[in-house]
């Protein structure tokens, strides 16, 4: 569904991607884990179009996307959650939700998206006519991710969704992971918690400095010596 080819990111004169490698299939979920800093965010930018590559290609389905805009991907059916949820904060939940099914015309459908969003998350219903900022963390973040849903995407960039979240919403955030990978939703997520990502993830590669130095089944990932001691807390 989703192929990187090689793909170079800088900022300025540093060089933030380089040669980076990847694929995703049609209904797996796969993790990018690396610390802090090696750019994993910077890919799911640049597989957004938030970010230009100088070099390499981005196919979606077999579309070269690596020039398309934002919205075009988006339209294609590309849906992002970003690092640090954000959410408008003065918009209610519902307005918010609603901003998330701009590129769905007919009513029915989105009211139909709505209601699956707070079948996933009850809370949200109970606090659909409060205005973003006034919700916990990780509320913010259960909307974050019900935003990204309301266009009935084919694939989800989620990027370091445990960050900031009290260890309960971690949890609370990784179950509905595996459930929406259950229902068969294609997921590319990066994570610094390892650990999560790789017991939820069907394969994963790991970052390090801009480069992707291992790739494999995310279980055989865990078990990697090299990947226990960088990223697991152990030898």
């Amino acid at each position: 569904m989703l192929e990187v080819k090689g793909i170079e990111v800088s900022y300025g004169q540093f060089l933030a991607l380089k040669s980076v490698t990847f694929n995703v299939k049609e209904g797996e979920l796969v993790t990018i884990i690396g610390a802090n800093g090696a750019g994993k965010s910077t890919i799911l930018r640049a597989v957004m179009g938030l970010v230009k590559c100088r070099k390499g290609e981005i196919l979606f389905e077999g579309e070269d996307i690596t020039l398309k805009p934002s919205h075009h991907r988006a339209r294609l059916g590309m849906s992002l959650v970003p690092e640090g949820r954000k959410i408008f904060p003065d918009l209610t939940v519902a307005e918010n939700l609603l901003m998330g099914a701009y590129t769905q015309a007919d009513r029915n459908v989105v009211h139909s998206r709505m209601e699956e969003a707070f079948a996933l998350f009850p809370v949200l219903r109970e606090r659909r006519n409060q205005v973003g900022k006034t919700l916990s963390g990780g509320e913010q973040q259960m909307l974050a991710i019900a935003r990204a849903l309301m266009p009935d995407p084919r694939v989800i960039l989620m990027d370091e969704v445990s960050l900031g979240l009290m260890p309960i919403y971690v949890e609370e955030t990784f179950k509905v992971i595996r459930g929406l990978h259950g229902k068969g939703v294609t997921i590319l997520l990066v994570e610094q918690n390892a650990r999560k990502a790789l017991s939820t993830a069907d394969r994963g590669y790991v970052l390090e400095t801009g480069e992707i130095v291992l790739s494999d089944q995310a279980d055989k990932l865990a078990l990697n010596p090299q990947v226990k001691k960088a990223y697991l807390g152990g030898a």
